[in-house]
Parts: structure tokens; sequence; C-alpha cells
């Protein structure tokens, strides 16, 4: 048993070495992409913004049918009009995913009305862009409701039936502000912080079971009005996404079945710097990025 364990250890940096190689190797090369044409795809959020970018650029890429959560009908309708017009099949529903009863009650009616969703978009989202003591309490509850607490529940009602029919993909647009926070946006960091170690989790944890995957995409500032008004110091160096591209390269993360897509790619760069710098460092880092004052004229979704 002794040998064995010193074998294993041994190993395991060859195996490392292995996979990453490996890794870098396929990166190189075009990736084998997933047809799309019998998904039933739900998208929380799906209204407006990136939601209801993803809606139209999953319709597009041949999804059979799109499903739109939200709060807001009147978006709501107008997203699906639209998408129905290009010709895929649309359905919406008012759902406040903060609202574990209402989620398992209109599930159910999902299931019912239109049918087996094989691909859950975890995108509705909500920030306040407030400091600490500045903040209402009821907001940093929704917050973390909303934000957080929703991929509970929205998972816990859809994820079953795709272990049930070893098929579905699970997808969370999250924000790299869950890795590199910003001052004036506590509840909004906090709440993706635990949405990424929510993934995290539940991509290791699906590991074992055939057909069923997960995709995590962590943007940069995406140029929306949900963040109305925000500013950065150098926009020609870090200029804010936009809505479409964020859909259009998460659509594709899904069909190449990637679990982890940083956009823009240097991203990976602040993740690495961020690993093993001081404090002090990082801090001259926010400074010069203009990360404490980029809040300072933030209005939000009017």
């Amino acid at each position: 048993m002794e040998l064995r364990s010193a074998c294993r250890m041994f190993l395991f940096p060859i195996q490392m070495l292995y996979h990453v190689v490996r890794a870098s190797l396929l990166a190189l090369l075009p990736s084998r992409k997933k047809d799309l044409t019998k998904e039933v795809v739900l998208i929380t959020g799906g209204g407006r913004g990136i939601g209801r970018h993803l809606g139209k650029e999953f319709a597009k890429q041949g999804a059979r049918k799109v499903i739109l959560w939200g709060r807001t009908e009147k978006c709501l309708k107008e997203t699906a009009e639209e998408i129905t017009l290009s010709g895929t099949e649309c359905h919406y529903f008012v759902c406040d995913v903060a609202n574990r009863e209402e989620v398992y009650k209109q599930a159910k009616v999902v299931r019912e009305k239109v049918g087996d969703v094989t691909v859950l978009v975890n995108n509705a989202a909500v920030v306040h862009g407030k400091s600490l003591m500045d903040s209402d309490d009821d907001a940093l509850l929704k917050s973390q409701h909303i934000n957080t607490l929703g991929q509970f529940w929205t998972t816990k009602a859809f994820l079953p039936r795709m272990l049930e029919l070893q098929h579905g993909h699970v997808v969370c647009i999250n924000s790299i502000l869950s890795q590199s926070p910003i001052p004036g946006a506590i509840d909004y960091c906090t709440s993706k912080a635990s949405s990424l170690a929510f993934m995290e989790s539940l991509t290791l944890g699906l590991l074992d079971c055939p057909g069923v995957s997960c995709t995590t995409v962590l943007p940069f500032h995406t140029n929306t009005e949900m963040f109305q008004g925000m500013r950065v110091r150098f926009p020609q160096l870090f200029p804010p996404l936009k809505p479409e591209v964020v859909a259009e390269r998460t659509v594709d993360a899904v069909r190449t079945e990637k679990a982890f897509l940083y956009l823009p790619w240097t991203m990976h760069a602040l993740v690495f710097l961020k690993s093993f710098m001081p404090q002090v460092a990082l801090e001259e880092i926010h400074k010069f990025s203009g990360s404490y004052t980029c809040m300072n004229t933030f209005k939000g979704r009017t």
C-alpha cells in the first residue's frame, strides 16, 4: 500500500503536466461544437441586457425552444416576440428567482407547457452600487437572494431531470468582480463570489454524471443599463464589453463545453497576479485603474 501511494505521488506531477500540455494544444485546435437543435434553453433575467442577447443568440445557433424568465413582463414579451419572429419557438414566464416557491411553481408549469429544460442559464442579477454603510438592509438581502440563492432554487428545480436524461447543461453568467472585487459594489461582489463558489462546487460534483456539464462566464464590465454610469479610468485599455459579444461567446462556450470562460482573455492575468502579489501592490493596481472611483457616477438601471 505504501509503495502504491508513493507511485501515485510520483506520477501526480507528471499527470498534471500532461493535462496542462494537452489543454494548451487543444486550445490551438478548432473545437467540435455541440448541436443545439434539440435543446430547450431557459434563461433567467431574459427580458433585457445580456439575457435578451443570450435568447437571440441561442435561437440563432439553432436551439429548438427558448424560455425567458424575468420580473418585468413588458420586457419579456418584447424579447419573446423578437425571437419568435426569427423562427424559433419562444415562451416567457414572469418569475422572481429570489422567491423559492415561485421558482418551483413556475418550473412545474414550464415542464407541463413547454417540456424538459436541457440548458439552464442563470443570468438574473441586480446591483445597487453603494458602500456597506450606505446600503439599505433590504437591498443587500435582495442582491444575495437574486444573485446567489436564486441559482440554488433554479438548479434544484431543473437539474434532477437533466441527470435522469443524462443530458443537460447549467450555465452561470458571473463576473470578474467575483475574483477581483471593487469598492462601492460590496453587495454585488459578495454575491458573485458566492455564486462562483457554487458553480465551482457544482462543476466538480457533476464530473461523474455523464451528459451533464457546466459553464461559468466571468466577464469584465459590460455595457448594459444595469451598470449605467459606471466609468473606468482608461476606457481605451479596458473598454466595456458589448452584451451581444458576451452572449455570442457564452453560447460558443456551451457548444464546446468549456467549463470557465473569462472575458476578455486578459482577465486571466488579473487573477494570476492576485494569487501572489502583496496587498499593497494590489491596492496600487486598483488606484491606477480607477476602481476606487469608478462607482462614483454609477446610476444603475432606471
